[in-house]
């Protein structure tokens, strides 16, 4: 397996998997394994009729959860099903019971869910979830070089979906705050502590507010629409990722003669 490359860590690192990405991500998904599995589902998916015979094919429900992001409840086959076939019409379905958007997303692609339709065989349903698969499994294999640029990649491709959702700039945060990869972006970007999760939910979006008001001139997400918005944004957090790893071994003054001569 092809696993990318990122030879230095913070800013750097970013703009080179920048710079190199395109023909990284083309032998990462060139990568027999790879191939293997997503053949398997676009051969094979289009004939599953119920959640339960979803969950019952570990290879086919490995692409399914990895396109969104959710490969670790691969396990969790019970809470799996029953998210799937509950769908998402009912207010109180399992998926519309999470804060993270994810699930919700997950179990309407598949529509097993009553008064939803099934698109597994819908002509472009596999080449959707396998491109979604790809990008997350190039993801996840960046980050095992380098946390940092896991998230990063993943700000890179989500952020710009959440600004432009048609909902309330508050419902926009809500839905920030309750899917774990922006909401560890934005917590760094914005310089807060590790324990800001554990205030009231209400505090915490004033706080995140407030803070992107400073960082960024707005507390608007829609500004994200903007790739260059998103690109600062990315910025401030390797950055200060950095900054937080110089932070766990060195002093305060070896963390400025560092910077110094990088500079």
């Amino acid at each position: 397996m092809f696993q990318p490359v990122i030879p230095i860590n913070g800013l750097g690192g970013w703009r080179f998997l920048q710079d190199t990405y395109d023909s990284q991500f083309k032998a990462f998904t060139q990568s027999t394994q790879l191939q293997r599995d997503t053949e398997y589902f676009r051969e094979n998916i289009g004939a599953i009729e119920t959640a339960e015979q979803l969950v019952a094919d570990r290879r086919l429900l490995n692409v399914a959860l990895g396109a969104f992001g959710l490969q670790d409840d691969i396990n969790s086959k019970f809470f799996i099903r029953k998210m799937l076939e509950e769908g998402t019409t009912s207010s109180d379905a399992l998926a519309n019971r999470f804060t993270d958007p994810r699930y919700k997303e997950m179990s309407q692609a598949f529509g097993f869910g009553p008064s939803e339709y099934l698109k597994v065989d819908e002509p472009i349903f596999a080449e959707a979830i396998i491109d979604r698969f790809e990008k997350l499994e190039f993801e996840v294999a960046a980050g095992q070089q380098n946390e940092a640029m896991r998230f990063a990649l993943y700000a890179e491709r989500q952020m710009g979906v959440l600004a432009q959702k048609d909902m309330s700039n508050d419902a926009k945060w809500f839905t920030l705050m309750g899917e774990p990869p922006l909401r560890k972006i934005f917590e760094k970007a914005l310089n807060l502590p590790a324990a800001f999760g554990q205030i009231d939910i209400d505090q915490q979006l004033g706080v995140f507010k407030d803070r992107a008001k400073k960082e960024f001139g707005s507390d608007d997400l829609e500004l994200f629409s903007d790739p260059k918005i998103v690109q600062e944004l990315i910025t401030k957090y390797v950055v200060r990722d950095q900054i937080s790893q110089f932070n766990a071994g060195y002093s305060s003054n070896a963390i400025a003669l560092t910077l110094l001569q990088g500079g």
